[in-house]
């Protein structure tokens, strides 16, 4: 008796495993095309030219504070304010939405100042350029 009971429980043992096995194999491709069909509706791509940066891109960033231009500091700051405000947990906002505003400031900033050392500091190539001139 003991030896058959062993065995029920074995056998339903597998079988419950076999079950969980699948259902986590469909789970993952569930999720597989849903990042596939997410990617498809965004047209999310990888751009080499404007690499994620601590998870935003520049085109992210420009989108998230509603500017087009990354030069315009005061348009930048204008609106990096008010959704800071609007979005900040004492009033009932969205920390994580107020986290997103920050990063997309914080990049900006950054490809900003990537600007201003490209025009501050000349390129090599130039620097020769204006050593073969001067000779």
């Amino acid at each position: 008796m003991a030896k058959h009971l062993a065995r029920i429980l074995i056998y339903g043992t597998q079988s419950v495993g076999r079950a969980f096995v699948k259902a986590i194999r469909q789970e993952i491709e569930a999720s597989a095309e849903a990042a596939r069909y997410h990617r498809a509706v965004n047209g999310r791509s990888i751009n080499k030219d404007d690499p994620p940066v601590k998870g935003m891109t520049l085109g992210e960033a420009q989108q998230i504070l509603n500017v087009s231009n990354i030069e315009d500091r005061d348009q930048i700051e204008h609106n990096y304010t008010h959704l800071f405000k609007v979005n900040c947990k004492l009033t009932g906002g969205s920390f994580y939405l107020q986290s997103k505003v920050f990063r997309a400031k914080e990049r900006l900033d950054q490809e900003y100042k990537k600007k201003l050392n490209k025009k501050i500091v000349p390129n090599k190539d130039d620097q020769l350029e204006m050593k073969q001139d001067s000779q």
